[in-house]
């Protein structure tokens, strides 16, 4: 795998192998220069070479890839020449709206979308007419490949767009299924905000030698709002509860130096009521992986961890961070505080400091060429209140890959009208499969009509045990 680091300055699409037409459509588009990911992955992407690109959303990820598969379709052929495979139906819409006006410069191609949610008749109705690419989630995907519905066997071009979402919605056994019935010669483009050991996993399975693009600044330090408050020893704790009682983020990463402080602190907040949660080197993995399903789809609102433990976790939508202990090494300050800030987002970082910490402070000043901004933490103290319970609660269901279920199985049984009990799509949240067992997240309101649903229904045919989490 060749790692490419790349601070693309604004390029013109002009520069790039595209045919007169693409290129006047991209100007009658508004396209006039590429973004950051576009100028460091086309030129790589255009010449037929297999690329892992790591972009965030609204980096202009989905052109970069769209005229690199548009470049390799032969309008004239009526049979599917790329396929992009994404984690919802909603992104699966944006991408297919984003080809077709990408697609207008050539002869008339033709974009399916095939995603749950609607019936499957008018999707088979629209492949037997022809297409030319595919958009869908891989659980319908697998649905008409299954069906016999849908012939990949022309496709040169497999994009995995969002492939961290997709594997954290449980989709890795999916997406390899349908990856394995694709012709072994084509070219892979994989779009990750992220690189996860499953995205490792995944190339190392299906793609040849693949360039990774990394663009600098996945996230933007601007957009992190950095305050530090000093306090004494004593109050260190205590003050986490301030902080949290004050801000009210809906998530919170708190990092601790030690492994003992962790257990104290978390042992303090649940003792308040807060939905708290540890991560240390002292769990066991199946502990772990509890607790970090948990926090990443938002049923723990605090997760108070080490540095070593915390290494490779990446949340979305975190609100905020809390430096419980400041760290002697400025740089992991950074790595800390870049945890929250993400995807375009706005994100807060708290520091306690005590006297004996404030020549780490200096250290990070250095490091950072800025001074830190210091506030006093008694214009923070509020009237006792009701901690901040998390939005979510998780449901874990006693059956996994092993027992062949996903994601859609478990989406499916719970939105069916089974029971006269019928959720919809946006009180589901994140679905994690693993080998044995499944972990739903369910808005917190309608928790318990979730559990009775599935305990009282069946997934895939069969009757399953759920409990809360």
């Amino acid at each position: 795998m060749t790692i490419q680091n790349s601070a693309a300055t604004a390029l013109s699409f002009s520069s790039l192998s595209l045919s007169p037409q693409m290129l006047e459509n991209l100007e009658r588009l508004g396209y006039t220069s590429m973004t950051a990911i576009q100028a460091a992955s086309l030129p790589v992407a255009l010449l037929g070479k297999d690329l892992i690109a790591q972009a965030k959303t609204g980096s202009g990820k989905t052109a970069a890839f769209a005229l690199a598969l548009l470049a390799n379709i032969n309008p004239r052929w009526f049979a599917v020449q790329a396929m992009v495979l994404c984690p919802t139906r909603e992104l699966a819409d944006q991408v297919t709206t984003e080809l077709r006006r990408l697609a207008r410069a050539e002869e008339n191609i033709k974009i399916v979308t095939l995603c749950g949610g609607v019936p499957s008749r008018g999707q088979r109705a629209s492949l037997e007419n022809g297409a030319h690419i595919v958009v869908g989630t891989p659980g319908r995907i697998m649905d008409h490949l299954d069906r016999q519905t849908l012939d990949i066997a022309a496709v040169n071009t497999l994009v995995l767009d969002e492939a961290d979402r997709m594997l954290d919605m449980g989709f890795f056994n999916d997406i390899v299924t349908v990856v394995k019935q694709c012709p072994p010669k084509r070219q892979t483009l994989l779009f990750s905000a992220t690189y996860p050991i499953e995205i490792e996993k995944l190339a190392t399975q299906f793609m040849k030698s693949p360039q990774m693009i990394k663009v600098e600044s996945l996230h933007t330090n601007n957009l992190i709002e950095q305050r530090f408050y000093q306090i004494e020893e004593q109050d260190r704790l205590s003050s986490v509860a301030v902080l949290l009682n004050h801000f009210k983020p809906v998530s919170t990463l708190a990092f601790c130096n030690t492994k003992a402080k962790c257990r104290q602190l978390a042992a303090m907040l649940q003792g308040q009521g807060f939905s708290a949660l540890e991560l240390h080197g002292d769990l066991e993995q199946r502990e772990r992986d509890q607790v970090l399903v948990q926090f990443a789809n938002r049923s723990a609102s605090i997760l108070v961890a080490t540095d070593v433990a915390s290494r490779g976790l990446d949340i979305q939508q975190l609100e905020a961070v809390i430096n419980v202990e400041v760290t002697p090494d400025p740089e992991v300050h950074i790595h800390r505080i870049g945890r929250t800030g993400r995807a375009g987002g706005s994100g807060l970082a708290l520091s306690l400091v005590s006297m004996d910490e404030m020549g780490y402070v200096g250290r990070i000043e250095e490091y950072q060429k800025q001074n830190s901004q210091f506030f006093p933490i008694k214009e923070l103290y509020s009237e006792a209140q009701e901690p901040l319970l998390a939005p979510m609660v998780t449901l874990l269901v006693f059956g996994g890959r092993k027992e062949k279920i996903r994601a859609g199985d478990i989406l499916g049984a719970l939105t069916n009208q089974d029971f006269g009990i019928s959720l919809t799509r946006e009180q589901v949240g994140k679905i994690t499969v693993t080998e044995f067992s499944t972990f739903i997240a369910i808005e917190r309101s309608i928790a318990k009509q979730a559990l009775d649903k599935l305990n009282n229904g069946r997934v895939k045919g069969r009757s399953v045990k759920a409990r809360i989490l």
